[in-house]
């Protein structure tokens, strides 16, 4: 078993270079196996999502090839099946996204049904099967998301979402962009990444338009052809390193970003007291005083991400006063709290919504990640706890966070990474010559 060991208390000072966005990588992945020539994918993650899908695309028959650590170049023109391995699409959610690409291509799929973090309900495909049948696609689900056009192409169709998704607009957005036709896409998604899908599928030859906005029109396209395209920067990394200055203290410069994504974090942190610069592409976090309570409520972009809701819960637990944390996208995200309560945290959930408490200081405990972004929670609730805390099931954390440990431990925090391989033998287990 491998865990993260955190010697809390140590304030946090230097700079941190935000790697490419993980939302954006694992739908952009995918969207290659639309593109019939080479596609050279620039500031890709180094994580563990990503690193399935690529090896998702090899057992396709895509050639990848990486140039330098962020780097890759995908090759799909020879794609010899439509049948995506099990095992590996059941450890990510983001598999699905696979559904909507060998659509696009090849007018069929056969993906199992995705993994990834679970966050204590159902998180249902329904509306990205709504897309594809509105597309002419029959659809069908079991231990396997079966998909087959009516004939070689999707056909472009208005498509209303009725909740407000992300991956469903990517999924759509990626079976439209070769289809015969128009395909709307109302009630869209406007996050980031999503911009960040349709600026990568225009570069490489589709006609989108309106990503960003509630209504996208996709206008189907014979083919799309080789390019270059960068992933833009992770907005919820960068929050997550905001988020851990501000717990513990101390001054960091967060590089490489586009602080327009970041301004409804930058807000919550400067409500709680917290001093944050902006630049041209770095944000200037700092944080002296003693955190100031608040209220955040989860909404769909330009809202409050859901993504940064353990995060800041964590850091609102030794904040002066009582806060209040409103989960406005998933059902339920609050697994974390008895996390939290074993490090001395006075949360109180009721329905989709907690009550904090803010309390002097945490105690370090054994915890554990419960899925991706409660492991980042998890991390910052060590980095300012009293005492040492270990992290557990941080395969969850490795899906998102690329480099946690060096980034961490260059902004001078106290923490390694361990396995039980890495502990000394026993003394009847060593050989002596």
């Amino acid at each position: 078993m491998t865990k993260y060991i955190v010697q809390g208390g140590h304030p946090l000072f230097g700079e941190v270079h935000i790697s490419g966005a993980k939302n954006a990588a694992v739908a952009i992945i995918p969207a290659a196996l639309l593109v019939d020539g080479v596609c050279r994918i620039e500031n890709i993650p180094q994580i563990s999502d990503v690193t399935a899908l690529l090896k998702i695309l090899e057992q396709l028959g895509a050639n990848v090839r990486f140039l330098n650590r962020s780097d890759v170049e995908i090759d799909c023109r020879h794609i010899a099946t439509t049948q995506v391995s099990q095992e590996l699409a059941h450890k990510i959610r983001a598999s699905y996204y696979l559904i909507g690409a060998l659509l696009g291509r090849f007018g069929e799929a056969e993906v199992s049904m995705p993994g990834g973090c679970n966050f204590g309900g159902v998180r249902p495909i329904d509306q990205h099967v709504k897309g594809f049948a509105a597309m002419g696609a029959e659809v069908r689900e079991g231990d396997f998301i079966c998909a087959k056009a009516s004939g070689d192409r999707m056909k472009g169709a208005n498509v209303y979402l009725d909740v407000v998704s992300v991956g469903a607009t990517m999924n759509i957005m990626m079976a439209a962009a070769l289809a015969d036709g128009t395909t709307v896409i109302e009630n869209a998604a406007k996050e980031p990444h999503i911009v960040d899908l349709a600026n990568f599928l225009n570069s490489m030859g589709a006609d989108i338009k309106g990503a960003g906005t509630d209504t996208i029109r996709i206008f189907g396209v014979d083919k799309l052809h080789g390019g270059t395209y960068a992933i833009i920067p992770d907005q919820i990394e960068a929050g997550t390193y905001m988020a851990a200055v501000a717990a513990c203290g101390g001054q960091v410069l967060v590089r490489g970003i586009i602080p327009k994504h970041m301004d409804c974090i930058t807000a919550k942190l400067q409500e709680m007291g917290v001093q944050v610069e902006e630049q041209d592409d770095t944000l200037l976090v700092r944080r002296a005083g003693k955190l100031r309570r608040t209220n955040v409520k989860t909404l769909p972009y330009p809202g409050f991400p859901t993504d940064m809701q353990p995060q800041f819960a964590t850091m609102l637990s030794i904040a002066d006063g009582t806060s209040i944390v409103s989960e406005g996208v998933w059902d339920s995200r609050f697994q974390y709290v008895e996390q939290l309560a074993r490090m001395g945290a006075n949360i109180s959930v009721n329905g989709k919504a907690a009550t904090i408490e803010g309390v002097e200081y945490l105690n370090g405990s054994p915890v554990k990640a419960d899925d991706l972004r409660a492991g980042a929670a998890m991390l910052i609730a060590g980095l300012i706890a009293r005492g040492t805390t270990s992290i557990e099931n941080i395969v969850y954390i490795d899906r998102g966070y690329d480099n946690v440990v060096g980034k961490f431990r260059n902004l001078g925090a106290d923490i390694v990474r361990v396995s039980e391989e890495d502990k000394p033998k026993p003394l009847e287990d060593t050989q002596v010559g």
